[in-house]
């Protein structure tokens, strides 16, 4: 496998220098010819909200698509769904649309397993895992908890009767939060 070399960052800043305000535009037109992420990101820097909701209901969609697709088969790509979150944290820089799209991954991992029976060790070991990414984020401010509290308790609740441990450690780990945050609401606690 060839090796590209890759122009590093004080070389690239030497080259635009030299160029004059026409070929920047130019070069910067053709970079967003080619890579979706850099549309996302120059998108948002220009037109923020629209760009930032289109792309998170973009986002949404396509995970919900990859547990229930339209087409006939289901390949449950769960490598690309954490990507998909991933890129959207980095181009959008929106923390709570993050959790929000980390949580949304888990609570549709939940009605799969509720609609098709149970999966596997390392399906539900990505739920938990990222169950848990969500539940650390809430732990750092009590209005992120506050507002996802609801959809934490939902995921629990309909993860009741699902095998390889799965319902126990989100209950677990929802639990353990919930002592921080405890507003006498007896329905959480």
């Amino acid at each position: 496998m060839v090796k590209v070399a890759k122009l590093k960052m004080p070389e690239l800043k030497k080259h635009l220098k030299h160029y004059n305000q026409k070929e920047l535009i130019k070069l910067i037109t053709e970079v967003y010819k080619l890579n979706d992420e850099v549309k996302h990101y120059l998108s948002i820097k220009f037109n923020a909200e629209d760009t930032k909701n289109d792309l998170f209901e973009k986002t949404k969609e396509d995970i919900k698509d990859e547990y229930f697709p339209s087409k006939e088969t289901s390949k449950l790509r769960l490598g690309r769904m954490k990507k998909e979150i991933a890129n959207f944290k980095k181009v959008t820089d929106d923390y709570l649309k993050t959790v929000d799209l980390e949580l949304f991954y888990v609570e549709m991992g939940t009605e799969y397993t509720n609609s098709f029976g149970d999966i596997g060790e390392g399906f539900y070991y990505s739920m938990v895992s990222m169950f848990q990414k969500v539940v650390e984020e809430c732990e750092k401010d009590e209005e992120v908890f506050q507002h996802f509290k609801d959809r934490l308790y939902a995921v629990v609740v309909n993860s009741d009767g699902i095998g390889w441990g799965y319902h126990d450690a989100l209950e677990e780990i929802y639990y353990s939060i919930c002592w921080l945050f405890d507003d006498d609401d007896e329905e959480y606690i």
